[in-house]
C-alpha cells in the first residue's frame, strides 16, 4: 500500500516496496511442488505439456506465478500460494490489531475522528479472499462478466480453481509499469487509459463490487490486445448509500464545488461534537480547483486525498472507514493508469461516464425489488401513519391543529405526546388533509 504513496515515502523506499507487487525474492519451485500435489493430486504435471519451474512470471507476498502450457496447447498461468502463509497473514492481523488498539487508546481525539481499528476491520476483510482461490475464482467469473461491456479491458479465464492453486489463461504483454508508452499509437493508449477508468467507475457506482488493488503489477498491457485486470483476490465491496456517497463527492469534484464536497465528504462519515463544519467547507473550496482540472501528470490523488483527510481530522470530522479500501483502489488505478497515459484526467472521464451511471442507478430505483421495497415501507410505517390521520381528524373537528414534524430525528414517546411525523408520514397526512377539505367544501 505505501508502494502508491510519495506523501508518506520517498521515492527510493516506493521502487524497493513496488517489489512486493510482483517481483518479492523467489522460492524454489521445490517449495510449491507439495502445494500441487495437495491440491490437484499427485499426477498434477500430466495436466501440463510444460512448465516453466526456472523463471517465475510473478513472485508476490503471499503466492508464485508459473508460465505453463496445457495439454491442449494453450498457454496458461499457474497461481501457487506460498506454503503456510495462511498462518503468517493470520498472525499479522492479529498483531495489527493489537497495536491498533494501544494506538486507540494512547489518541484518543485522532481515533474519535479515524477509527484505526474500523478501517483495519474494513481492510482485512477484502485480503481474507486472497488466502482463498475458489473465492478469488469466483469474483474473476463476475468480473469478466462485467468487462464484457468494454472493448480495451478484459479479466483471466478461470480453468481450474482450488483453494491454493489457481490456473487461468495467460494475459498477453507485460505489467503497465514496464510498458513502453511508445510503442503503442496515442489513440489505443488514451482508450485503455479510459476503458480502465470506466471499468472501475463502473464496479464503484454500479456493481457495487471492485478490484481493491489495482496496482501496476496487475494490469498487463500489449499493443493491439486489451489490458488485462488480473489477481482478483483483494475485492471491495461497497453498500448502496455509500457509493452512492462517493458519486456525488467526485460529482463535486467534477463541478469544480469545494462546498459541496465537503458536504459529501461529511455525509459519507458524521461530525464530531468539536467538528467546525465551515472551517472545512473553506478547506474545500482551496483545495478542489487543484484537483478538478488536473490530469495524471499533475495529480497525484494518493497525496489529494492524504490532504483531505488531514482537514477533515483537524476540523473534527469523523472519516468512514470504507474510505481506506476506496482510496487504495482510487489511489493504485490512478498511478497505474498513469505509466501509460499520464495526460488522462480522472475528472473528465468521470464527465463522460456519468449519465451511463446515473441512467443504470434510475433503471435500479425503479426496478420490481425496489417497487416492492418501498411498499412494504410504507404498509409497516401504515399504523403509525393511520394513527397520525386519526388525531389529526380528531384535532381538525376541535379547530385545534398543531403538527410536529420530526426528519430523520426518532424521539422516543413520552406518555401523552403525540408521535411526530416523519417524512413519509408527513406525505400521507398532507394528502388525509387535501381528501379533508375537498370533503369539507359545499
Amino acid at each position: 500500500m505505501l508502494a502508491t504513496r510519495p506523501d508518506f515515502v520517498p521515492q527510493s523506499m516506493i521502487g524497493e516496496l513496488e517489489k512486493l507487487h510482483d517481483q518479492a525474492s523467489p522460492a524454489p519451485f521445490s517449495d510449491f511442488e507439495p502445494v500441487l500435489a495437495d491440491e490437484l493430486g499427485p499426477g498434477w504435471a500430466h495436466g501440463f505439456r510444460d512448465i516453466d519451474t526456472e523463471q517465475p512470471l510473478g513472485t508476490a507476498s503471499l503466492a508464485q506465478v508459473y508460465r505453463a502450457v496445457r495439454r491442449d496447447g494453450s498457454p496458461v498461468a499457474v497461481k501457487i500460494q506460498r506454503p503456510g502463509v495462511g498462518a503468517v497473514v493470520a498472525e499479522d492481523m492479529r498483531l495489527l490489531q493489537k497495536v491498533s488498539r494501544i494506538a486507540a487508546r494512547a489518541a484518543p481525539r485522532f481515533n474519535d475522528v479515524v477509527d484505526i481499528r474500523a478501517i483495519l476491520g474494513v481492510v482485512f476483510d477484502a485480503m481474507r479472499p486472497e488466502l482463498d482461490y475458489l473465492v478469488e475464482a469466483r469474483n474473476m467469473e463476475h468480473a469478466l462478466a462485467a468487462s464484457e461491456g468494454f472493448q480495451h479491458v478484459t479479466v483471466p479465464r478461470v480453468l481450474t480453481a482450488t483453494p491454493r492453486v489457481l490456473v487461468q489463461s495467460l494475459a498477453p504483454g507485460c505489467s503497465i509499469r514496464h510498458a513502453d508508452p511508445g510503442a503503442f499509437p496515442a489513440h489505443e493508449r488514451e482508450a485503455i487509459g479510459r476503458d480502465l477508468l470506466a471499468f472501475m467507475y463502473r464496479g464503484y457506482f454500479v456493481d457495487r463490487i471492485f478490484h481493491g488493488d489495482p496496482h501496476a503489477g496487475n494490469i498487463f498491457v500489449h499493443p493491439g490486445e486489451p489490458a488485462t485486470v488480473i489477481d482478483w483476490g483483494m475485492v471491495g465491496r461497497i453498500d448502496r448509500p455509500m457509493s452512492n456517497s462517493i458519486l456525488l463527492l467526485l460529482l463535486n469534484l467534477a463541478m469544480n464545488d469545494g462546498a459541496g464536497t465537503a458536504r459529501a465528504w461529511i455525509d459519507m462519515g458524521s461530525c464530531t461534537g468539536r467538528a467546525q463544519v465551515a472551517a472545512f467547507a473553506g478547506d474545500m473550496a482551496a483545495l478542489v480547483p487543484q484537483v478538478a482540472t488536473a490530469s495524471l501528470e499533475d495529480l497525484n490523488f494518493g497525496v489529494t486525498l492524504t490532504a483531505v483527510l488531514q482537514h477533515s481530522t483537524r476540523r473534527g470530522i469523523r472519516t468512514s472507514p470504507m474510505v481506506s479500501m476506496l482510496g487504495k483502489s482510487f489511489a493504485n488505478i490512478e498511478g497505474s493508469i498513469r505509466h501509460l497515459c499520464p495526460e488522462l484526467s480522472l475528472v473528465e472521464v468521470f464527465r463522460e461516464e456519468l449519465s451511463g451511471i446515473v441512467t443504470e442507478l434510475i433503471g435500479e430505483n425503479f426496478s420490481a425489488e425496489q417497487v416492492m421495497r418501498t411498499a412494504l415501507e410504507v404498509i409497516a410505517g401504515g399504523g403509525v401513519a393511520s394513527q397520525q390521520i386519526r388525531g389529526i381528524a380528531r384535532d381538525l373537528s376541535n379547530r385545534d391543529l398543531s403538527l410536529r414534524v420530526g426528519m430523520n430525528q426518532p424521539q422516543e414517546s413520552r406518555p401523552g405526546s403525540r408521535p411526530s411525523v416523519g417524512p413519509r408520514e408527513l406525505a400521507l397526512t398532507l394528502g388525509a388533509l387535501m381528501l379533508w377539505q375537498r370533503r369539507a367544501r359545499p
